[in-house]
This record gives C-alpha cells, sequence and structure tokens, in this order.
C-alpha cells in the first residue's frame, strides 16, 4: 500500500513494437477497469484499499499497450452509475484520483501523453475538476500517446449531449451524418475503439461508449483489475486478432 502511484510512460517504450507479432493489432483499445472491489475483498482489505492498487496498476497496463504499438487508450475510472456507491468510497477515490493527477501530469506532458477527459465535471468536487482541467490543458499538445480518461462519464448522457449540442448549433437534419455527431462526442478526432477489455469477468458494456464501440470487439477476462498486466493484454490481443483474421 505504500507503494508511489505512477502512471508515466517511460521512454523506453518508444522502442519498436517487440517480437511478438499479430497480423492484426488494434489502433484503438478501451478497458473497463472492473474488479478492484472483489480483488480487495478477497484479501480482507476494504474497497478502497482495492482501488488503489487498481491506480498503481494502470501505469503496468499502459506501457504493455505500448509496448505492443497501441497509442490510444481509453480508461473507464468513474461511471455515473458510481454516485450510488457508498458516499465514504467516493470520497476516497476522487481523493486518490486527485493525488495521480497531481503526481503524474508533468510526467505526461514530458513523455508526449496527451491526456483527454471524456465525462462531465457537474457534482465533482471543484479542486478535483480544477486539476483535471488542468492535467487536459497542459497536455493538449502532445502527439505521442492518446489517454481517454472517462471519468463522470455515462454513454447514453454522451449522445444526449451531442444531439443537444447539435440542435444548438442548429443542425439541419439534412445535414446529418455519422462524421459530423462524432464531432459533437467527448472523442472527437479518436475514432472507434477497435478493441473493448473488461476485467472482473462480466459480460456487460455497462453504458461505456456505445456509439465508439459499438463495431469493437468485446474481450472479457475474469482476472480483477490489479492484476491485469501483459501476459492478459496479450490474450486480448490474441483474440482480437483471431477475430479479423477469420475475414481475411
Amino acid at each position: 500500500m505504500e507503494e508511489s502511484l505512477s502512471v508515466g510512460l517511460p521512454k523506453t517504450l518508444l522502442e519498436p513494437t517487440p517480437a511478438v507479432m499479430f497480423r492484426h493489432l488494434p489502433r484503438h483499445i478501451g478497458i473497463m477497469m472492473d474488479g478492484n472491489g472483489r480483488w480487495a475483498r478477497q484479501r480482507g482489505w476494504s474497497r478502497l484499499v482495492g482501488h488503489r492498487y487498481g491506480t498503481q496498476n494502470v501505469r503496468r497496463a499502459l506501457d504493455a499497450c505500448a509496448k505492443y504499438g497501441i497509442r490510444i487508450v481509453t480508461l473507464y475510472v468513474f461511471s455515473t452509475e458510481n454516485w450510488g456507491r457508498p458516499r465514504e468510497e467516493i470520497d476516497g477515490f476522487f481523493e486518490l484520483l486527485g493525488e495521480v493527477i497531481d503526481r503524474e501530469t508533468e510526467n505526461f506532458r514530458a513523455q508526449g501523453v496527451r491526456l483527454i477527459h471524456s465525462g462531465s465535471l457537474d457534482g465533482v468536487p471543484a479542486a478535483l475538476a480544477e486539476k483535471v482541467t488542468r492535467a487536459v490543458v497542459l497536455t493538449r499538445d502532445n502527439r505521442d500517446y492518446i489517454l481517454n480518461v472517462a471519468f463522470n462519464y455515462g454513454g447514453r448522457m454522451e449522445i444526449l449531449r451531442a444531439a443537444r449540442r447539435m440542435l444548438e448549433d442548429g443542425i439541419h437534419p439534412d445535414a446529418l451524418s455519422e462524421e459530423l455527431f462524432e464531432h459533437y462526442l467527448y472523442t472527437a478526432g479518436l475514432g472507434d475503439m477497435d478493441l473493448v477489455i473488461r476485467t472482473g469477468g462480466d459480460q456487460r458494456l455497462s453504458n461505456f461508449f456505445p456509439w465508439q464501440a459499438a463495431r469493437g470487439v468485446f474481450f472479457s477476462t475474469p482476472t480483477y483489475w490489479p492484476d491485469f498486466g501483459e501476459d492478459e493484454l496479450v490474450k486480448a490481443l490474441n483474440a482480437y486478432d483471431r477475430f479479423l483474421a477469420s475475414f481475411d
């Protein structure tokens, strides 16, 4: 529990993809980081301890993605449905997230990682909202990697938000297209998610980017998020590769 929280990408990972090659690799991966609480409960710890270990694991997962040449990663950090959890757990998680942002924003900036926030800051403590906004601004010119953080995010909410903004802009129905609609989403410019990975064994999308993941490959692993590493990522990449190869 005393281990430093770090999610920066080391410069060594700007080296070429390793010898293990795939015919098809996803460009954009979405990860639903599930199972922190169950992982902690198995060890007799609180859910918040599980979140702390889960946060520590973000670096390992991002390192693995970078190693295989994957430069756009979306992480499901906190959904709009998570507000129903105990207040103590939510406050503790927000404090933990603030610590990570404080420690890692400069690392992201220096290492070429652009941070994008998908979601609303409404209802989020002002200090945390300011940290999120600052991190996005400080890294917005980076191009080597993109880390899209879905924080206080809900897929249906995003689609409704996009529709409202289009109406406000006076978009004529005849002008509506998929390309134009995508411009109004949080992920404008990132493209579709090719692969969605859910840890913890569940088979549900749970309101996770329904538009962007509509054509993606879904991979569920029983491994809880704190234990997710390169081996599990390779399993997901193999599943993706096999699926696309079936259409070759």
